[in-house]
């Protein structure tokens, strides 16, 4: 799952980039509106953390925007406005209103349910052969048993059985499970591609393209 996070306070956005990250999300992040709407063009996301009070103004204006021309991404909305009517406010233009200062666990269980949210309304339950992935509970099985799998592990899965059996390109492994920070080359896919042959068991389902990149049968 793919977060974008905009804070122009370093030290909180570098506490919620930690936070999110050691809890398997792949993270980008923006100090002000006009890079958020940057990142916004160019790449999807499950969920953006908008502080509320940006340089460049009110996300909430932002973001109420951006939903009247029908962006659907769920928005949660970190600010130290903490009346009802901000609250309110918050609440009309965004799907989630968190005031500062705050538990980082709050936080990384409030981002979770928003990004599952979304994979309830656009992905539906992936089925391969006996193995089965339903993004909204967050939860794998093969041939009924249930697999424990890592943040990473799960994204990665979720785009090879997206490919329905096709072979997908490491970068697009890397750009499902990690965000714009980890280099192709770099051998962080490789790790994950192992622990997932373990995990899924026998008969092996994970193959290999050299040099292409990895496909499920």
């Amino acid at each position: 799952m793919r977060v974008l996070v905009t804070e122009d306070d370093e030290n909180l956005r570098v506490a919620v980039e930690g936070s999110l990250r050691g809890a398997g999300f792949a993270v980008d992040v923006a100090t002000d509106l006009p890079e958020a709407d940057e990142a916004l063009s160019v790449n999807a996301y499950d969920c953006v953390v908008f502080d509320r009070m940006l340089p460049a103004g009110d996300a909430l204006s932002y973001v109420a925007a951006r939903r009247n021309i029908g962006w659907p991404v769920p928005v949660l909305f970190l600010t130290g406005r903490d009346s009802v009517a901000d609250r309110i406010d918050g609440l009309a233009s965004g799907d989630d209103y968190l005031v500062k200062p705050f538990a980082m666990i709050e936080l990384v269980v409030r981002v979770r349910s928003l990004c599952r949210r979304t994979g309830r309304t656009q992905v539906p339950v992936l089925r391969h052969g006996g193995l089965e992935l339903d993004p909204a509970r967050h939860e794998t099985h093969r041939d009924g048993a249930r697999l424990d799998l890592t943040g990473k592990e799960f994204a990665v899965l979720h785009r090879l059985l997206l490919a329905g059996g096709g072979t997908v390109s490491r970068p697009d492994l890397i750009a499902a499970a990690w965000d714009e920070m980890v280099a192709p080359a770099s051998n962080v896919l490789d790790v994950v591609i192992a622990q997932l042959r373990r995990k899924l068991g026998q008969p092996p389902m994970l193959h290999t393209v050299k040099g292409t990149g990895y496909f499920l049968r």
